[in-house]
């Protein structure tokens, strides 16, 4: 990679992963930002709407149809889904390249995608060239991408959590379980009754038991990573925090005498954004409040073969903005962490 910056444009930038996009870029040494977009703020300053980031960034919101998008070298696109579908193909056709932090080509296939977010896909051709950002996972393959699908918060805090597993195969794929907790910023900016502070303060619910949009996403990834189908429970609850996630991921071993926690470490060793923490720790989401890095506990539940996996990660940054940096990072071939070394918040 040359020593000219990127010129990188934000789709989609008064969202709170959009703005998350934006608090990062403008520490970034190799980073221009070059436009963002926003229908609803077109011509307002941006640090109009977001003082934090005012000294930093000296430009006005344009629309989603700004020409400059197709003089960027990169474009992020934080739009609500089945937004981008219809606007990737023609910047990929003017070779720019696209990290997606919507939901619209995560899957592989266009009919379960239709299904989950109830309107056709406009783009299904890409479905399958579009790479999955996970760096943990897909690293070689992002790095030739030029379409990549951000993971979402809750399939990268559970992928994560399970992935070792899976690819060793010490467990049983039918009986997985996935209990997962998400500070209010998960839901978006959007107003919404139930994300109102006297609704969501001092209370704790399960949303989404039924069936959740992540749930395809989660089970196609770790399908992937184990090599075969995998059953999985998960319940997503709301948590009045603003920032975080929490999974608690349950798994009954199939192989006696395992080191699991030495299986752990040997896997995320040289990954600069998974921390295994030593056997029996607590991760709480305060520890990666800010940052990009995914914390990880491992557990055996007592008199039992069930296995007990923590993990942690900010919903905002390596559950979407941290992340995209570092796909970005990583298809242009700049260092993984530039932009992203960051200490968590505290308190």
């Amino acid at each position: 990679m040359s020593s000219k910056n990127l010129k990188v444009g934000v789709v989609g930038a008064t969202g709170y992963t959009g703005v998350e996009l934006l608090r990062l870029l403008v520490g970034h040494e190799q980073v221009d930002i070059h436009v963002v977009t926003s229908n609803t703020e077109k011509d307002q300053y941006v640090t109009d709407i977001f003082s934090s980031l005012s000294g930093y960034l000296d430009l006005k919101f344009s629309d989603h149809d700004s020409p400059e998008l197709k003089e960027c070298d990169v474009v992020f696109f934080a739009t609500p889904h089945a937004t981008s579908m219809y606007k990737i193909p023609e910047l990929l056709n003017a070779s720019v390249k696209i990290v997606d932090l919507s939901a619209d080509f995560r899957l592989q296939k266009a009919e379960e995608w239709e299904h989950w977010y109830g309107v056709k896909h406009a783009a299904p051709e890409l479905l399958k060239k579009a790479v999955y950002g996970l760096p943990e996972m897909n690293r070689q393959q992002i790095a030739k991408a030029d379409l990549v699908a951000n993971p979402g918060c809750y399939p990268t805090a559970i992928t994560l959590g399970f992935l070792p597993l899976l690819e060793n195969g010490v467990i049983d794929l039918n009986t997985l379980i996935a209990d997962a907790k998400s500070g209010v910023s998960g839901a978006g900016r959007k107003a919404a009754m139930e994300n109102l502070f006297s609704e969501a303060s001092e209370t704790f619910k399960a949303y989404g038991v039924a069936g959740h949009r992540h749930l395809p996403e989660i089970c196609q990834t770790l399908s992937i990573c184990s090599g075969q189908a995998v059953d999985l429970t998960f319940v997503p609850h709301l948590v009045p925090m603003v920032r975080g996630i929490f999974a608690t991921l349950y798994a009954h071993l199939n192989q006696a005498n395992v080191d699991i926690s030495k299986m752990y470490k040997a896997r995320y060793i040289d990954e600069p954004y998974v921390d295994v923490l030593p056997e029996g720790s607590q991760p709480d989401t305060r520890s990666v409040r800010g940052s990009n890095m995914c914390r990880i506990a491992i557990h055996k539940a007592q008199n039992s073969d069930k296995l007990i996996v923590l993990s942690v990660i900010d919903n905002l940054v390596k559950g979407a903005a941290g992340q995209a940096i570092q796909n970005m990072n990583i298809m242009f071939g700049l260092d993984e962490v530039m932009g992203l070394k960051l200490p968590a918040i505290y308190p």
